[in-house]
């Protein structure tokens, strides 16, 4: 209910100041309730080698794992942080892969007030240019982020893309939180342009299928057909967009796609 209620009251805002009504709105969706780093995951993060960067002089929080063999960059979503990756690093640890994985703007150990795809593009782009990963492995926002930067930079080094619970349209993003609060069509028009004059990007250029449909590389998209966040559909149509790439449904695992099947999958796109 508490989204409804908030909804309300912007809505009633909106009818004596659009402008302010969309500015809470702009902050509502900008700002994680959730993604610190728990104890369990900050002893496993303790084991890395960490590392900060910068981007316009926020902070950007790396962890890194030493193998011998390519170095794969994991990428995680909204609301979580790098030690959401806690199992999946200690099988790539045991295939002698080096492994690097970054907190997201406003989660973790990362910078930033505010999270958004463009900015954590950026950091996704800073960060592949130190590490030079070929192996990226994104989870929900982290695999829009990623496929906008791939396209912004023309990255080319990456040999294999593994996208887990994409969305494939940040204005989808957009309109689903809009309707869960209940907004009205002033608020929600005045939120994308919002978007759009703060980071210099149209919600609709941040498109996963777009940004990744004129790439080479080898593809393994996961998505569970249960997902109660991002429709099963957006998997089907970045697939298609994807052309040298297959598609994995999974169902009962849900948004977050935590299961030992799902790593093991990884595991073997990975290494084959």
């Amino acid at each position: 209910m508490l989204p409804k209620i908030v909804g309300f009251l912007l809505n009633i805002l909106s009818i004596f100041s659009s402008k302010s009504a969309a500015r809470i709105a702009f902050k509502l969706f900008s700002v994680p309730r959730k993604g610190q780093i728990t104890k369990q995951q900050a002893v496993f993060l303790d084991s890395a080698i960490q590392n900060i960067f910068y981007y316009k002089n926020n902070q950007i929080m790396t962890y890194k794992w030493k193998g011998n063999k390519d170095t794969v960059l994991l990428i995680h979503g909204w609301e979580s942080n790098a030690g959401r990756w806690m199992d999946l690093i200690t099988d790539l640890q045991k295939k002698d892969y080096t492994i690097v994985a970054l907190d997201a703007p406003a989660h973790g150990n990362s910078g930033s007030l505010l999270f958004n795809a463009v900015l954590y593009a950026e950091f996704i782009n800073v960060i592949t240019k130190q590490f030079k990963p070929t192996i990226m492995v994104a989870h929900s926002m982290g695999g829009l982020a990623a496929a906008f930067s791939i396209s912004k930079y023309k990255i080319k080094n990456i040999q294999k893309l593994i996208l887990a619970g994409v969305p494939c349209k940040y204005s989808d993003v957009i309109m689903r939180y809009a309707h869960m609060m209940k907004y009205k069509k002033t608020i929600i028009s005045k939120l994308k342009n919002s978007i759009t004059e703060h980071f210099n990007v149209s919600p609709e250029a941040l498109s996963t299928a777009k940004n990744i449909e004129k790439l080479n590389t080898k593809g393994l998209i996961i998505h569970d057909k249960e997902d109660n966040i991002i429709p099963y559909n957006d998997a089907l149509i970045i697939k298609s967009s994807l052309k040298n790439s297959k598609l994995i449904s999974t169902k009962g695992f849900g948004h977050s796609l935590k299961d030992s099947s799902v790593n093991s999958k990884i595991i073997e796109f990975i290494t084959s």
